[in-house]
């Protein structure tokens, strides 16, 4: 058994709900989050690297680093 998890079961012993506590399983649900959340996202259309830094870089919220030749 995972720690802070408790499973809910059904009139024929079929687990129908899961219960996380927060406190002992706080890394379980942020793994569950981030799976969640990859999934909603995973038919956005991506950027490539050198688009997005260029746009980070000009906005101020990334570094400008001199680039070696």
């Amino acid at each position: 058994m995972i720690r802070g998890v408790k499973y809910l079961y059904n009139e024929l012993g079929e687990r129908t709900a899961v219960l996380i506590d927060l406190r002992q399983g706080r890394g379980l649900w942020e793994d569950i989050l981030d799976v969640a959340t990859a999934r909603l996202r995973e038919h956005e259309p991506s950027e490539n690297w050198a688009t997005l830094r260029g746009r980070l870089e000009k906005t101020g919220r990334l570094k400008k680093v001199k680039r070696r030749a």
